[in-house]
């Protein structure tokens, strides 16, 4: 209802109650709730005659159209078109299993023949000197300066 709470529904009806007074009450509310009333009855009217319209030049396509392009997923489009068998959303999905049951028909199976596996190091191949890993803070650091 309008996003009011019961609280302030309730401070709405005392004030009423006490600018509009107990006795034209009764008829403010009878007037509110026939403007109410003929307001919905316009908006479905309007309604109506947008839909006649469309009707009338062959538009009901446009709509459709309209509601599929409102309710249109580019994610799973994507994921549809790029993965289909999904293969990759396997392979990367930490709840599927295993990190090492990716077999060799998947990446580089053309390159690595099955003997000429490379033992697989923790380490990175090039380990900075401490001068570079530990840079000084400098006195002032310019705005927009992401480094520091």
């Amino acid at each position: 209802m309008l996003g009011f709470s019961w609280t302030e529904i309730l401070v709405i009806m005392m004030v009423a109650l006490v600018v509009i007074g107990p006795k034209d009450l009764p008829v403010a509310i009878r007037t509110a709730s026939a403007a109410i009333r003929k307001m919905r009855g316009l908006a479905n009217d309007f309604q109506g005659h947008v839909q006649d319209l469309m009707r009338e030049a062959d538009l009901a396509d446009v709509g459709n159209d309209l509601r599929n392009l409102r309710n249109f997923d580019l994610g799973s489009l994507a994921e549809r078109h790029i993965d289909p068998e999904g293969d990759f959303r396997h392979a990367f999905d930490p709840t599927s299993g295993d990190v090492n049951d990716i077999g060799h028909s998947m990446i580089g199976s053309d390159v690595i023949e099955e003997g000429e596996a490379e033992p697989v190091v923790d380490a990175p191949a090039f380990i900075p000197p401490n001068e570079i890993r530990h840079r000084a803070v400098p006195a002032f650091i310019p705005p927009g300066t992401r480094l520091w």
